[in-house]
């Protein structure tokens, strides 16, 4: 299995837990709520950016 899917797959599984048990996509949301999703996904860009160049050398 390629690292890139490796860290999707860990990507899914957070989105997957921070709307299910931390109620991110609730009617209540706080700013600390919203930017931690925001966080998370930049976490992953930096992620994919850096195992697809080290998948290309």
């Amino acid at each position: 299995m390629s690292k890139v899917k490796i860290v999707s797959i860990i990507y899914a599984i957070g989105i997957i837990i921070g709307a299910l048990f931390f109620d991110v996509w609730g009617a209540d949301t706080t700013p600390l709520k919203t930017l931690s999703v925001f966080v998370w996904t930049i976490i992953f860009i930096i992620a994919l950016f850096f195992v697809d160049k080290n998948e290309r050398n």
